[in-house]
This record gives C-alpha cells, structure tokens and sequence, in this order.
C-alpha cells in the first residue's frame, strides 16, 4: 500500500539539511530502486523551485511500505530525524487516483 510522509521542518535547520542530505537522498534511492517511490522532494520556504537561503518548510513523500507501522519505522529513520531537521512528521496511508 501506498504511504504519505509529511514532514515539517524546524525553522532555521537549512545548515541540518544540507548537511543531512546526501544520507536522505541515499534511502530515497534504495526505495526507488525497488520500485516503491512514487514522489519525493521538499516544500520550499518561498515560491520558487530555488529557495536559497529560505530554506525548505519540510518535505513530502510517497511511496510504497508494506503497512503503515513499516511506513513510520522507515520515515522515523530518515537521516533528517536524526539531524534535528524535522520538527513533526506525519504518515498516512495514500490512496493514488491519478495519474
């Protein structure tokens, strides 16, 4: 079944995340290599696809786990959970109609 992770970042963690990213984008890798990602990818601060220096408000993920506890095991593990970047983290089974 399909999982949405929704993040919140804490405010001013840009420095966190930028140094936790290659980590993060290492697992988001793995899940789509196996076929389970669907979409990844932060909100940014402002309305731009480069927000710089505003950072990023958090980020949003959708993919594939084989229940919902794995879906919180897999996103309470994530790279940014450990670097103090994410404030909240939500996850919530997704139903995809489109596309």
């Amino acid at each position: 079944m399909l999982y949405a992770i929704i993040a919140t970042d804490h405010p001013d963690s840009l420095p966190a995340r930028l140094q936790a990213r290659p980590a993060h984008l290492e697992r988001l890798q793995i899940l789509q290599e196996a076929g389970r990602l669907v979409l990844a990818g932060p909100h940014p601060a402002i309305d731009g696809p480069d927000p710089g220096e505003a950072g990023f408000t958090g980020s949003l993920i959708v993919a594939e786990f084989v229940d919902l506890d794995a879906a919180r095991d897999w996103a309470a593990a994530d790279p940014y959970c450990a670097a103090g970047v994410y404030r909240k983290v939500n996850v919530k089974p997704f139903k995809q109609v489109l596309p």
